[in-house]
């Protein structure tokens, strides 16, 4: 065997010289023959596995070259984000599938209004300009609170005179009708706002288009009238779509 000058500095008890760290112990005892034939039984067996393995294609020695790895890894990076948006896209719309599906406090069902279905009464008088007898318009609103008789098509010249007496002074009564009233029709005098001798303001007031008719949901005339208590909110107190007697509403005209 080669002695320690011979095989560049290392030692011919088989240790390691002083500026080269140790070989590691799983290698074990390692023994270098003098004679290097005696290794051609390792060569041969090292050859024989190098020849069982395929040579590199062409694609995959250029897949192999440092500038295609480094591409790779910059590719893998990229998808990442991409990767990571559609599955948490996918996990909501599956949660959003579960909750749609999922059953939930039962709800009421919605009234829908129908054709023949009741309109709702209305609970303020409407700011409309009616004209008077003299041609001149009038606020609906100018003197509150009121008795409004709607008298289209109406011989009430006895509620008309029977609402005026059981009224207060501070309560006006108002005759409201399509076509132009005349005083006979109504039973007052054919004045705009002119109180009569007992001191009761009376007011005749014309309506050609309907509009408080229809404001208020009232039918179409009849023999009847329509009487709508008001008080000085523009509330309405008392609504009675057909009358022909003032008892049926003398108990509301002291909520007025």
């Amino acid at each position: 065997m080669a002695g320690a000058s011979d095989n560049g500095g290392w030692s011919s008890d088989g240790g390691s010289p002083d500026d080269l760290p140790d070989l590691p112990e799983e290698w074990g005892v390692i023994v270098i023959p003098d004679d290097l034939s005696e290794l051609s039984d390792e060569v041969d067996a090292v050859r024989a596995e190098l020849r069982l393995a395929d040579p590199p294609t062409r694609w995959q020695r250029f897949a192999r070259r440092p500038a295609m790895r480094k591409l790779r890894r910059a590719a893998a990076t990229t998808l990442r984000a991409p990767v990571l948006i559609i599955s948490l896209a996918v996990l909501v719309t599956v949660a959003s599938l579960f909750a749609s599906a999922w059953p939930g406090p039962p709800r009421q069902p919605v009234t829908q209004r129908t054709a023949n279905s009741t309109p709702e009464p209305a609970t303020t008088l409407p700011a409309l300009e009616l004209v008077s007898a003299d041609g001149q318009t009038v606020p609906l609103r100018g003197r509150l609170p009121a008795v409004i008789l709607l008298v289209d098509g109406c011989a009430c010249t006895g509620l008309v005179s029977d609402t005026i007496d059981a009224v207060g002074p501070e309560i006006a009564v108002i005759t409201v009708s399509a076509a132009e009233a005349s005083a006979s029709t109504v039973g007052t005098p054919p004045t705009g706002a002119t109180p009569p001798a007992n001191g009761k303001t009376v007011q005749i007031l014309n309506d050609p288009t309907g509009s408080l008719r229809s404001h208020l949901h009232l039918g179409t005339p009849d023999t009847t009238a329509a009487a709508v208590l008001v008080d000085r909110g523009f509330r309405i107190v008392r609504m009675v779509p057909r009358t022909a007697s003032v008892e049926d509403f003398r108990g509301d005209l002291a909520r007025l």
